[in-house]
């Protein structure tokens, strides 16, 4: 079996929704049913070989690449198809393998207008190739493929499936992330023809580009960093996202919040701190500066809010700033509490995503001061509405509570030079508030829609029902997780640590 992964088990991780895609195109549109029960099993396959590799992953070793396959792809530019798994980067297979089936039960009856299953399925499993690729990739043209994938398929599912402005949030979308995919592509060609060696492999760049000048470093990695901020997204290039959300249909919204935001932080994590570790520190400020402007920024625009999956949107500004607070500081620290927070803010905002999601199925409306006593008309929904808001505000033994309390601890000492300290101890003070503030608009927004009685416009509805199987189905795995990781948060910091150390080495060790 060892043998089989480490030949084939990330390249069928990756292609397998491919295959799955391939087969509904055979299928007619009318066979409704067989397209869901493809799909299910096409991402359950996906997941069985992750599980699989997560299996046979070996712990002990979890810095160094494993199941690694290198093969020629385009040698006239010198690109490989390089793939490889290790600490930094399980984590987030896990989760992706896992929402992505997760969606699938959801839309079982869910799909939203103007219906077709079949073409909606389809650019879900598009979705999963791009996401998984993303993250196994160990090549910047590789990498930077699978990133450009999840695009499209974005794109038509909310301009298609989305609400009434689902043409204007589309479009949006989708000239912000690609402007920042040209950035990005430029900054990885300047890489190749400015290193030491002309090459695209992850493994050997970080040499490569100590052969490239500090000016020139700064330059590139301001490329990267437009490009990946765009995706996570920080502040001020944001704007994007609260429409993307707000239009989304609930399972876009879901695998855009769970997965596709840490598509920006990996990048930053994974290519631009490793490869130019003296650029990352002298921009290492401005993005702990954006970062806790985003946290105080996006909890501001929560509490302004009168759409409550519009609120959900703002709050992942605001989550992501703790991330990227933590990549800020340069220190093995800071980077683990932010690939957790990666994880957590996946599970929990996704969840609270499939919620509002239920509850507009329900209501046919997000208003919040149309919303109302929750807890009486449909009170499983209400109570893990709580849990999912308790654990988005960072409550102790939950999940959130793990991404963001080390995140601003690890600002108290930086890493990289001494002048910063000052600051990053002012950002941590500043971020320290903000979860003030989420716990404000969180609590806000669940007292309004879960308690006291429902509003008369709803208040003789026989037709609000409760958590339905397929959402019991498709949140289960969620909510456990969110308690498993509160209450244990090793299980990733264990698996992280040893190759966040190793990629900090760069910076002197960092605390």
């Amino acid at each position: 079996m060892k043998e089989f992964l480490n030949d084939w088990g990330l390249s069928l991780a990756v292609f397998l929704p491919l295959v799955g895609a391939a087969i509904m195109l055979l299928i007619p549109r009318r066979d409704e049913q067989l397209h869901k029960v493809v799909a299910l099993l096409t991402s359950g396959a996906v997941l069985v070989m992750g599980v699989l590799l997560i299996a046979n992953f070996d712990f002990d070793n979890s810095r160094t690449l494993q199941f690694v396959v290198d093969r020629e792809w385009i040698p006239f530019i010198n690109s490989r198809y390089i793939v490889g798994l290790d600490g930094i980067s399980l984590p987030l297979l896990a989760l992706t393998v896992l929402v992505v089936p997760l969606c699938v039960i959801y839309s079982w009856n869910h799909i939203p207008e103007p219906g077709n299953p079949k073409a909606f399925l389809i650019l879900m499993l598009i979705l999963e190739t791009g996401m998984v690729g993303s993250f196994v990739a160990q090549d910047l043209i590789l990498f930077f493929v699978f990133f450009e994938v999840v695009l499209l398929p974005m794109y038509f599912m909310i301009g298609v499936w989305g609400g009434e402005q689902r043409q204007y949030a589309s479009i949006k979308f989708f000239l912000y992330t690609l402007f920042g995919s040209a950035l990005m592509i430029i900054s990885f060609l300047a890489l190749y023809f400015l290193g030491s060696i002309q090459t695209f492999d992850m493994r050997l760049l970080p040499e490569s580009a100590t052969a490239i000048s500090s000016t020139a470093a700064l330059w590139i990695f301001g490329g990267m960093f437009i490009g990946f901020g765009i995706k996570v997204p920080m502040f001020p290039f944001h704007t994007w996202l609260p429409d993307a959300h707000t239009q989304a249909p609930t399972v876009g919204s879901v695998i855009l919040a769970a997965v596709l935001l840490k598509l920006g932080t990996y990048g930053f994590v994974r290519i631009a701190l490793p490869i130019l570790p003296g650029a990352a520190e002298s921009w290492a400020p401005v993005i702990g500066g954006l970062a806790v402007v985003g946290i105080i920024y996006g909890a501001l625009c929560c509490l302004a809010q009168t759409d409550m999956k519009r609120l959900i949107a703002f709050s992942s500004v605001a989550h992501m700033g703790f991330v990227m607070l933590g990549i800020a500081t340069l220190t093995d620290f800071g980077i683990n509490a932010a690939i957790f927070g990666m994880v957590a803010h996946g599970l929990i905002t996704g969840m609270l995503f499939f919620v509002a999601g239920s509850t507009k199925d329900r209501y046919h409306t997000l208003e919040i001061s149309r919303l109302g006593g929750l807890l009486k008309q449909a009170p499983h929904l209400g109570w893990i509405l709580g849990f999912a808001s308790m654990a988005s505000l960072g409550l102790p033994g939950l999940a959130g509570f793990w991404g963001e309390f080390p995140a601003i601890l690890s600002a108290y000492d930086p890493g990289g030079s001494d002048p910063n300290v000052t600051l990053f101890r002012v950002y941590m003070v500043i971020a320290a508030i903000g979860t003030v503030f989420a716990a404000g608009y969180l609590l806000w927004l669940y007292q309004r829609v879960a308690f006291g009685t429902p509003k008369d416009e709803f208040a003789h509805d026989g037709h609000i029902r409760d958590v339905t199987l397929s959402e019991w189905l498709a949140w289960t795995p969620m909510l456990v997780l969110i308690v498993l990781l509160g209450i244990y948060p090793n299980l990733i910091f264990r698996i992280t640590d040893p190759a966040v150390t190793s990629t900090v080495a760069a910076f002197g060790g960092g605390g």
